[in-house]
């Protein structure tokens, strides 16, 4: 939420007080401050009393809003939880769950035993991501105690995880930062990311402002915790009072569907398109028998086909499909709900509540608001170029159509140039995804012997042997202009993804 949204808001109901004042406190009567502290509380879902009624926390609307944000944090949320709705279940993982009083004692030890050890304000705290309920007592206990949360990947290795221990070990945070987010270096280095506490909740209220979350929803988390996808869907979950079920990927889809034999009235996930693809192929009948109850699919990271989400549409017609665009550097910035029957591929739908895009001359997406990153850990030199005035300057390329939907068309850095034509990779792999008995694929740039740099397309199908990529390349000839019909092809047992299910394009362009 913003400090103006605030502002207005409380105008309107006391449009005698001048909010503008040099101290509002002294402006405010016990009816005014009452007045306020009961519309903030019943707008924004939060628990506001006379223990909040200081001078600090009424010096201005900016404090006030503050204090609003400060009670819209996944902590404060647990801890509200734990004392209205203590026997609720909060977080299930396996056999094993908690409730919220009992997911609030854990995160309180765990502070208690962090704060023994030494963890103090603003100091990092790097630890593994086990897909289990112990990285969430651990991600709110730091929290807890003001302290930067630097979760990494489960599987990453030593030297990776010694390499971010020591890099933010030596290194201030600003105050205010609550978690640094590292990628894996998969394209590039890796960089840490900052997100505040002011981060965290704008995007959790963006998610909530445009997703049907409750306190009936049980949101079933299988991708790495460390990453946004799954990390950004705990937040508004428990904020809603629902349920979290944290599951160790897809490698064992009975594992997911057994998520369902859980006793919750609804059911929603975040599942990047491979995933979904896996799912629809492998067990589309069990998915389409669940339909009644998935109030929600998100995906992300990757593009999915229109094919896909026709497919997808078709077995859960009732349910919201949103395609959703975010990153670690702003969090979360639009969705498109593709189940109106125009399966827009590429739309990423209207931006959030609380966030701006715009679109640079070069055709590049720019994205500000509450949600951005504060900069990269111990990287001035990124974070002047990524983060200008203020702005995350991204490569992804987009543009708003004429409903003021954004469109992303693909990233700066994929484009390759053959022959003088530059041709966007993700085009053609949609055409490509459209084909029968094509599983996978990922259009790339080689040599030629003879004629020098071209497209090569790599699949995955059905049926390597009766593979006919004549008619593959005639079927793309037919739906592409000729220069962006692969001259390559090879069948491959499967293409190569980052852990947060990105085609790994690097690992081709050094192959």
């Amino acid at each position: 939420m913003k400090t103006e949204e605030i502002k207005n808001l409380l105008r309107d109901v006391l449009p005698a007080v001048n909010f503008d004042a040099d101290f509002l406190f002294t402006e405010l009567d016990s009816l005014g401050v009452a007045t306020i502290l009961f519309v903030l509380s019943e707008k924004y879902h939060i628990h506001l009393d006379a223990q909040d009624i200081t001078p600090k926390n009424f010096k201005s609307v900016e404090s006030i809003a503050n204090m609003v944000r400060a009670k819209m944090s996944l902590e404060s949320k647990i801890r509200q939880f734990a004392v209205s709705s203590p026997d609720k279940v909060a977080v299930v993982c396996g056999d094993d769950s908690m409730t919220y009083s009992q997911l609030w004692d854990a995160i309180t030890r765990k502070a208690e035993a962090l704060k023994a050890e030494g963890l103090k304000p603003q100091h990092p705290y790097v630890y593994r991501t086990n897909q289990d309920i112990d990285f969430l007592v651990t991600y709110c206990a730091v929290h807890t105690l003001k302290a930067v949360a630097v979760p990494i990947v489960h599987d990453a290795s030593d030297e990776f995880f010694q390499s971010v221990k020591q890099e933010v070990d030596s290194f201030s945070f600003p105050a205010g930062v609550a978690d640094a987010l590292f990628t894996t270096g998969t394209t590039g280095k890796s960089k840490g990311a900052m997100l505040s506490e002011l981060s965290l909740t704008s995007c959790s209220e963006n998610f909530t402002d445009r997703f049907p979350f409750s306190k009936d929803l049980c949101f079933i988390v299988s991708g790495p915790l460390n990453h946004i996808a799954s990390l950004f869907k705990i937040h508004p979950t428990l904020s809603a009072g629902g349920t979290v079920c944290i599951v160790d990927g897809l490698k064992d889809m009975n594992v997911f569907f057994k998520a369902f034999d859980l006793p919750f009235k609804e059911f929603a996930a975040f599942l990047v398109p491979a995933s979904l693809r896996i799912i629809m192929q492998y067990s589309y009948e069990k998915l389409c028998s669940l339909a009644p109850r998935i109030a929600f699919i998100e995906t992300g990271a990757a593009p999915i086909s229109k094919d896909d989400m026709e497919r997808l549409s078709k077995a859960l017609p009732h349910s919201r499909l949103y395609n959703g665009y975010g990153s670690t550097e702003f969090g979360c910035a639009s969705a498109y709900d593709f189940n109106d029957g125009k399966y827009m591929e590429g739309c990423v739908g209207r931006p959030y509540k609380n966030v701006t895009i715009e679109i640079a001359p070069d055709s590049t997406v720019v994205v500000s608001g509450l949600g951005v990153m504060s900069g990269y850990v111990n990287d001035e030199e990124n974070t002047r170029i990524v983060l200008a005035d203020g702005k995350i300057h991204t490569s992804d390329l987009g543009y708003f159509d004429e409903d003021g939907l954004l469109h992303l068309t693909g990233r700066a850095g994929d484009v390759i140039n053959v022959g003088g034509y530059k041709v966007n990779p993700i085009e053609v792999e949609g055409i490509a995804s459209s084909y029968p008995g094509i599983k996978d694929s990922i259009c790339i740039a080689a040599k030629h012997p003879v004629i020098g740099p071209v497209l090569k397309l790599l699949v995955v199908t059905d049926d390597a042997a009766s593979f006919d990529k004549h008619a593959l390349a005639v079927f793309i000839k037919s739906k592409l202009e000729g220069y962006k019909v692969p001259t390559m092809y090879e069948v491959v047992d499967s293409i190569h993804y980052t852990y947060n299910g990105k085609k790994d394009r690097k690992a081709y362009k050094e192959g």
